[in-house]
């Protein structure tokens, strides 16, 4: 993995762990994250016009990761309602991962290197770690554990299918402009479905922040999307969920949700293993 790869999945990372953010700290989160991935969606608008489309026999893969994005907003907002930031992401995020890996080598035929492989379980086991930080409310709170499990299956599934299609695609900002338009217009449609018109004074009420979350959403899945046209799905991945070190500051600071000892073993696991990517010459 190259450098500017290596920076750029660090940059998404840390805007994936903000719009994650700005679901936790509003009203209704599933509404919420539904007005951020439409938000999401008109910014990648322009796309569709300046990039060529996806090829066609990447459609159904392209139909198939939309439809499990559903499932992924509705899994964790309401694991977001039964837990805090600070335990759900590392959760939901830290198992991903070794699905990816699972994934990515049954499916498009995708082998790691021993390097790879050491570097991406200690990253993961530090993002696991999280789980034990206050970690008695997680054994008494089984659906924030369930619904950010759920997540988890949800993340491995669609970047394994995202890997695929934009590799397949003789397109990268194509098949990213159609996803994120795609995305946030089902997302926000099945949700406005499910809670009834009310959608729309919350989306009134919550425009502002909605559209700088709905910008580093798409900023982060454009990244991600060309990340994984041009690298290991499994690395990126991995690297991907060092955004829950992110996350945790931002729990500690902004969302006062405490501080232990487990924060600093998961950064020091986390920051090991991404150094031990880096050798990786692959």
């Amino acid at each position: 993995m190259t450098i500017e790869i290596f920076l750029l999945v660090l940059l998404a990372a840390a805007l994936h762990a903000g719009w994650n953010t700005i679901v936790k700290m509003r009203g209704d989160r599933l509404v919420i994250m539904a007005i951020i991935a439409l938000a999401g969606g008109v910014f990648s608008v322009p796309g569709i016009f300046l990039f060529p489309a996806p090829a066609l026999e990447v459609w159904p893969l392209l139909a198939a990761s939309i439809i499990i994005r559903t499932g992924y907003s509705f899994f964790l907002s309401y694991a977001y309602d039964h837990g805090d930031l600070g335990q759900v992401y590392p959760i939901a995020r830290g198992t991903a991962p070794l699905l990816v890996a699972i994934g990515a080598f049954i499916f498009a035929r995708e082998n790691l290197s021993i390097v790879a492989f050491i570097g991406i379980l200690c990253l993961v086991t530090g993002v696991l770690s999280l789980i034990f930080d206050r970690g008695t409310s997680l054994r008494h709170n089984k659906h924030a554990v369930i619904y950010a499990l759920l997540t988890a299956l949800c993340i491995a599934s669609y970047t394994v299918v995202d890997g695929i299609g934009v590799r397949s695609s003789q397109s990268v900002l194509g098949f990213a402009a159609w996803l994120t338009v795609g995305d946030g217009l089902f997302i926000f449609l099945i949700t406005a479905i499910v809670r009834g018109p009310g959608v729309f004074r919350i989306t009134k009420n919550n425009l502002p922040i909605c559209c700088l979350g709905g910008f580093m959403q798409a900023a982060a899945y454009w990244i991600i999307l060309w990340a994984l046209a041009i690298a290991p799905m499994a690395m990126v991945s991995a690297l991907r969920e060092t955004s829950v070190l992110f996350a945790a500051v931002i729990s500690t600071l902004v969302l006062k949700e405490g501080l232990s000892v487990w924060r600093f073993v998961s950064a020091s696991l986390i920051t090991l293993g991404m150094v031990i990517m880096r050798t990786d010459k692959n």
